[in-house]
């Protein structure tokens, strides 16, 4: 099944689970555990019957947390299944506002990791089956083609993420305001001292390398092991690591997905040169234009061959499916009944709170009509989307963050895929010159979002000796990146399942 499809189940399923009731928001309260599923779900790896959900109670705004409002956080809990968990890990998925009580899963095939630490999955505040916000589930992606720079075009465009903006914080209520990365972190070590812990370690990726990085920042002395897989750049605005996506996608895609496709032409049929099989995606896009597919699955736009590309090269092990879908749209193949993805709307909402709530947006419509013209034109698989598009409609509070230096911080291991598409290498390398007693771990010849835990024993070596055996790297180091698979080869060592099982790791 397609990674981001399980991961929106999973998110489904888990919103199911058992929770503790609301109780005072303080560090004298405790979580009432209980068994995340009544029957583990079909395809679920040996152990998740293990996986313990609850949930606590923190203040609504911790800037003024004695005004009786409260909101639910919902956690789970993955213990070692013989002896004492000698440290708790705390997880993050990222996205920002990826919910994350599944992601201790994971980990069931590190037994390193889950038989000697207690591993902590947290849907944080606004997301999953805590306290949610919404956009009401308008989403301007997919309104209309952003390649179409018409001035009509543009107009509706721009005007749908205006009213996105809108829908966001008026659906959401007064939550949505305090839906940012300061409550966030508040509601993290409120939860460190309800389980008892003096310290605990971070593991968190991509749009979690920046809530660890803040994490550490705000409350050096309780965090024990940093590690902070593929890097959003969190020493600088969040505007910028969306305006790096463009260039971050168009690499990957021109880089390895295209050659990929072209080496097994005698599969997908779409050239035998990655120039000719984009070439093969340009006039399957401009036909889109003319005339819509419709599939079993749904109806084909130019803007859903996009964004099935895009979530596609996250990782290697999609390509096969984009390629085979590109390739039945271009008519290369016959058509296969094929399953797409559907994203929870607290999950947007949440990111889109976070992002717009916690920084100024430079630039209003004109800005966002000069910007996605430029970043198109180099980048035009991604460059025309604008992700933080509403944050330029949005009624921000104020929100003042402070600004990760890494000073007083422990060893941060920041792992980083030189290719990969959603935080690309730039931004993680300016973060790790800016970021104080920060060791970078470069994967060469690697694109994949979401290292560490993912068939790369290279990286789970040098993560694991320093998360779980406390030996911390003294200088920059570098791992081979996991070759790019045959059409129909699965990943070695269940990393399919595990992949499946994780949370969309990037929004």
């Amino acid at each position: 099944m397609h990674r981001r499809k399980l991961a929106a189940a999973l998110a489904a399923v888990t919103a199911t689970a058992l929770i503790a009731p609301p109780a005072q928001a303080a560090a004298t309260q405790e979580i009432q555990w209980r068994q995340c599923f009544g029957t583990v779900p079909p395809g679920f790896p040996p152990g998740s019957e293990r996986l313990e959900c609850g949930s606590f109670t923190a203040p609504m705004d911790w800037n003024n947390p004695n005004n009786g409002k409260t909101i639910t956080i919902a956690v789970s809990r993955l213990r070692p299944k013989n002896g004492t968990a000698k440290s708790t890990v705390f997880t993050n998925p990222g996205g920002p506002g990826g919910p994350g009580r599944t992601m201790p899963l994971i980990y069931l095939d590190r037994p390193k990791l889950s038989e000697n630490a207690e591993i902590i999955g947290i849907d944080v505040r606004g997301t999953g089956a805590s306290s949610n916000v919404t956009c009401g589930n308008v989403n301007p992606v997919g309104v209309t083609d952003p390649r179409d720079r018409s001035r009509a075009n543009l107009d509706l465009l721009y005007g749908a993420v205006e009213l996105q903006a809108e829908f966001c914080q008026t659906k959401s209520g007064e939550l949505g305001r305090y839906v940012t990365t300061d409550q966030t972190l508040k509601d993290l070590d409120l939860l460190r001292q309800v389980l008892g812990k003096k310290k605990v370690s971070w593991l968190g990726y991509s749009g979690g390398s920046w809530m660890g990085a803040y994490y550490a920042t705000y409350f050096p002395k309780t965090l024990d092991r940093i590690v902070l897989d593929s890097n959003a750049e969190f020493t600088g605005p969040w505007q910028g690591v969306f305006d790096d996506w463009g260039m971050g996608f168009e690499r990957r895609f021109r880089v390895d997905f295209l050659p990929w496709v072209a080496k097994y032409d005698n599969v997908f049929h779409l050239g035998k040169t990655g120039e000719e099989v984009r070439q093969a995606y340009e006039r399957t896009r401009a036909k889109l234009a003319e005339q819509p597919v419709t599939r079993p699955e749904g109806v084909y736009y130019p803007v859903t061959l996009d964004l099935l590309l895009r979530g596609s090269i996250y990782d290697k092990y999609n390509f096969a499916g984009a390629a085979q879908t590109l390739a039945e749209l271009a008519g290369a193949v016959p058509a296969q009944l094929t399953a797409q993805a559907s994203y929870p709307d607290a999950q947007a909402g949440t990111a889109y709170s976070i992002v717009c709530n916690d920084m100024p947006f430079r630039g209003d419509r004109r800005y966002l009509e000069r910007d996605a013209a430029r970043d198109g034109a180099k980048w035009p698989l991604v460059g025309y989307y604008q992700i933080m598009a509403p944050c330029a409609f949005w009624d921000r509070p104020n929100v003042q963050l402070k600004r990760p230096t890494g000073i007083g911080v422990a060893t941060t291991l920041m792992v980083q895929s030189v290719r990969d598409p959603a935080t690309p290498l730039e931004g993680a390398q300016k973060a790790h010159r800016n970021f104080n007693n920060s060791v970078l771990l470069t994967v060469e010849d690697e694109g994949d979002h979401g290292i560490y835990g993912f068939g790369n024993e290279c990286v789970n070596d040098i993560v694991e000796r320093y998360l779980v055996d406390g030996v911390a790297p003294t200088k920059d180091l570098t791992c081979p990146g996991v070759p790019l698979p045959v059409p129909g080869e699965t990943a070695k060592n269940s990393l399919t399942r595990t992949r499946e099982l994780a949370t969309q790791l990037g929004w």
